[in-house]
């Protein structure tokens, strides 16, 4: 009886090990979806939206869309458009309309219930745009799918007349059972959009400038030619003089004011240099410390 006892005592301590060890390995080669969800995060800073989808309150990295057809729903709409990209083609799903579409009619309105089919209602359910590579967007959230089949990416349009769409993109596991290799699955997701790359332009024309003070090495071990004197440091500019005081009849200038319509040289005439300026496809967002000034072809269609 005691060497049973022994024996079983021993096969559990085995058990234990060869369990520990499983689940070691499992934390130190980390779930493969998991992976793909970490590596896309880390490489697209994600914007966060308000709950009901109508506005930015942390803009993240501006995405280009390199497909044709990526689908949005309105922010009104209570589910966002869902797409597909497989086999290189991104194609727009109606089941996620079809459900807003009943949520917002009613059952009587599908055929179990009397009444037009699902996808009739569903095309009243949910205003859309379609979007077409060019086109700019932002990204609100990246998870894995309920079914552990692919990768949701969940999309976030600027204001179309006053309106934000907003959108998902599913991207399938070729094998349905196990999650592709992180690189090559980063590289699907990376044919239908990627960051906006940052506007390096001024930091190119400095690299190119020619140097300041500097002088070329000397060649072949020459001991370096003595360096001109110094010039003399020009003299100081005077201050500008100030101009006269108006005169005390003169009434005050006119307030600074804003208006739908007007052009952003006008804008910008008025209230200077914005601190942030962002450009997307035919929009532009002047930022202010106190207001955001919304252009479309030039022309101011929106203040907050």
């Amino acid at each position: 009886m005691a060497e049973l006892q022994r024996l079983s005592a021993g096969c559990c301590l085995s058990l234990i090990v060869v369990l520990a060890g499983v689940s070691t390995k499992a934390q130190q080669v980390g779930d493969p979806a998991t992976l793909i969800k970490e590596k896309l995060v880390s490489e697209i800073k994600l914007t966060k939206a308000t709950a009901a989808h109508d506005d930015i309150v942390t803009a993240g990295d501006v995405v280009v869309l390199h497909k044709d057809g990526l689908m949005m729903c309105s922010s009104d709409s209570s589910y966002a458009f869902s797409n597909t990209y497989q086999n290189g083609v991104l194609t727009g799903n109606l089941n996620n309309r079809a459900k807003d579409a009943i949520k917002k009619f009613g059952f009587g309105k599908l055929p179990f219930g009397g009444g037009g089919s699902a996808s009739d209602a569903a095309k009243n359910g949910c205003s859309s745009r379609k979007f077409v590579a060019g086109e700019k967007f932002w990204v609100t959230d990246i998870e894995i799918a309920s079914d552990n089949s692919g990768i949701v990416v969940t999309t976030f349009s600027d204001p179309y007349n006053n309106t934000r769409y907003y959108g998902e993109i599913k991207f399938p596991f070729p094998d349905k059972h196990a999650a592709p290799p992180v690189d090559q699955e980063v590289k699907t997701v990376e044919e239908v959009f990627t960051v906006q790359p940052p506007d390096n332009s001024n930091q190119a024309a400095d690299n190119n400038a020619a140097p300041q003070n500097g002088a070329a090495p000397p060649q072949n071990g020459a001991a370096p030619a003595p360096s001109a004197p110094a010039a003399a440091p020009a003299p100081a500019a005077m201050a500008p003089i100030a101009p006269p005081p108006p005169p005390a009849d003169q009434p005050p200038p006119p307030p600074k004011t804003i208006s739908v319509g007007q052009t952003r040289d006008t804008v910008i005439a008025t209230w200077g240099q914005p601190s942030k300026d962002i450009k997307l496809s035919n929009k532009e967002i002047l930022v202010y410390p106190d207001m955001k000034v919304t252009l479309v072809s030039g022309k101011v269609s929106d203040v907050q």
